[in-house]
């Protein structure tokens, strides 16, 4: 059921932290300087609970005052730079646009319950401010208004500054502060009790640390290896939790049908049933939200500031390619069927029991395609596959990568590499990663921008963005080695960083990944192809005891993968799709696992 929810909650988007840093002269008065030491960049995260509690008080404090001295100008007075830049500035790097994104990593992946609780409640309180003084606040929408159609037509702006002022306008117009006052603060209500809903969604998830116990003999087909790094009850049996580094080994390696059943339960239930009421309030209170804002459903609502606008349109590009998605899903079915390993049988009704997918899809690649992917994970130890990509991206992008000391972070698993512009030796920015799973961190994989890539006073600012990822730690006798997807995953995050750190914009708000949503994954995605490309595996691969790249005949097998099981997984995208669609469309109650069938 909870594989479910997450799949919800994020499919159309979320609310989301306004985030950045203001960078100026040391003798400005905002809380950060430019920076240049790794130490300036760890210092930005408050590692106490006093600390983000002052932080995000002293933030939202001085964001008012900014708010107000913006709202105050006369408008005969209006410019571009103390109205437009202004706003831009107090919603992308100010203290208040340091002060979220810091606090939401520490709730992120903070070891301390304290500082994560503490994180919490700061960001709702942080949500609710950014609600009433940013994005509901109707003063600074008719200040931004009167400017747009008084000065703004004396003034010579560039195409990307009217972009950005028609954009914001319409922004303000679609939060409803067009509305009457008492609708406005229906409105303001619902969008902070929203906040707060996905926020506990998020939450709950991370925070969900159930196992199951089982004995040895349930363990079957697992190395020996990955099973003397799980931890063991009194009685000598064995626990497996719900990170995914554990759940992709098992659910793909493990012969016990029935353990992969009860895992897979577990795995797909964090968070249930707190989450299931949570979802039915979020899906209430989006669809009252979007009705008051004039649209049918949110779903209209959201479509409505992407690239592709209209729900029909969503609709018909999904239909279109289910369609030629279908044909290569059903072959990929039948030669799976038609081959399945021991113990896996297909049901009355013609299906596979989900527990048994990819555990059957990882046989039949080692049987038909000679490809074991435990093998192909010795090739890729942690630290040699980043140097490999690190290599890769310096020479293709012209840069240099310095890997710097890290103390006083959140975690000690945290590394910072400073990246340097060789053509012109400026520090681009530094990027942090967070890589290894521990209890109550995020489950997922993702980049968080901490600074946007953007100038003041026409001085490149160096940005900072985060990579944060779950992948398999060393055990007592094998470094961390990642399996093929592992590291499919860092070169696609790698590549939210790399726009982040490149998309460099003198209007902070539209800075790197601050894109359309349904545009944001393409740079990754192309990046991703590299791995699909033969040089480029013979270069990021060293096996962790030989030093040999993969050999080029084991090449050749993995890249007659590229396309397995393509059908089916286009289609579980366009499911995830056709479902947000579906439960976020007209109507305040649905029943979800309805949906879902």
């Amino acid at each position: 059921m909870n594989a479910r929810l997450i799949i919800v909650v994020f499919a159309l988007g979320i609310i989301s932290l306004v985030i950045g840093i203001y960078a100026k002269k040391k003798e400005d008065t905002h809380m950060l300087f430019r920076f240049y030491a790794s130490s300036e960049v760890v210092s930005l995260f408050p590692l106490t609970v006093a600390a983000i509690q002052k932080r995000s008080w002293d933030t939202m404090h001085k964001a008012q005052k900014e708010i107000d001295a913006i709202i105050a100008i006369p408008d005969a007075q209006r410019t571009y730079k103390n109205t437009v830049k202004a706003l831009d500035e107090v919603g992308a790097i100010s203290d208040l646009a340091i002060s979220a994104p810091t606090i939401q990593v520490l709730e992120m992946v903070s070891p301390d319950q304290e500082i994560r609780n503490a994180a919490h409640a700061a960001l709702i309180k942080m949500q609710e401010f950014m609600v009433d003084a940013l994005s509901n606040n109707e003063a600074l929408y008719k200040a931004l208004a009167a400017y747009a159609h008084g000065n703004a037509h004396k003034e010579s702006l560039s195409s990307e500054e009217k972009y950005f002022l028609d954009k914001t306008l319409e922004d303000f117009k679609r939060g409803g502060l067009d509305l009457p006052e008492d609708q406005q603060a229906a409105i303001k209500e619902l969008k902070k009790e929203l906040a707060t809903l996905e926020l506990n969604f998020d939450t709950n998830i991370a925070q969900d640390n159930r196992t199951i116990s089982v004995d040895r003999n349930e363990l079957q087909g697992l190395e020996d290896d990955f099973i003397a790094h799980l931890k063991q009850t009194d009685d000598g049996n064995y626990l497996l939790g719900v990170d995914y580094p554990t759940y992709f080994t098992v659910m793909e390696n493990c012969s016990v049908g029935q353990t992969r059943k009860k895992f897979m339960n577990l795995f797909e239930n964090r968070a249930y049933p707190s989450n299931k009421q949570i979802l039915q309030d979020i899906i209430a209170k989006r669809d009252v939200l979007a009705k008051k804002l004039g649209f049918a459903s949110y779903t209209d609502l959201d479509l409505s500031d992407q690239m592709v606008e209209k729900q029909d349109k969503a609709r018909a590009f999904i239909n279109e390619l289910l369609a030629k998605a279908h044909i290569k899903e059903q072959q990929e079915f039948d030669q799976l069927v038609a081959d399945l390993p021991a113990g896996v049988m297909v049901t009355a009704d013609g299906k596979l029991n989900p527990c048994d997918v990819m555990y059957a899809k990882n046989q039949y690649k080692k049987k038909h395609f000679d490809v074991d992917e435990s093998k192909i994970a010795e090739y890729f130890p942690m630290e040699k596959t980043v140097a490999g990509l690190l290599d890769i991206y310096q020479k293709f992008f012209n840069l240099t990568f310095k890997t710097v000391s890290v103390r006083g972070a959140w975690h000690e698993d945290v590394t910072m590499i400073e990246v340097c512009d060789n053509s012109t030796q400026q520090l681009i920015g530094f990027l942090l990663l967070d890589l290894y799973p521990r209890p109550n961190k995020y489950s997922h994989a993702c980049q968080v921008t901490i600074m946007p890539a953007t100038y003041q006073e026409n001085i490149a600012i160096p940005a900072i963005a985060l990579v944060i990822a779950n992948f398999p730690q060393s055990t007592t006798t094998k470094p961390s080695l990642l399996k093929r997807k592992d590291v499919v995953t860092f070169f696609h995050e790698f590549g939210h960083a790399l726009h982040t750190l490149f998309g460099r914009t003198h209007i902070a708000s539209l800075s790197g990944t601050s894109v359309k949503r349904d545009f944001v994954e393409m740079p990754s995605q192309m990046l991703e192809e590299w791995l699909s490309d033969a040089a480029m595996l013979k270069k990021v691969s060293s096996h962790y005891q030989t030093s040999e790249p993969l050999s080029d005949d084991l090449i050749k097998r993995i890249l007659n993968l590229k396309n397995f099981s393509s059908g089916a997984f286009v289609e579980s995208q366009l499911l995830y799709a056709l479902l947000s669609l579906e439960v976020f469309g007209d109507g305040e109650h649905k029943d979800v696992d309805a949906v879902y069938r």
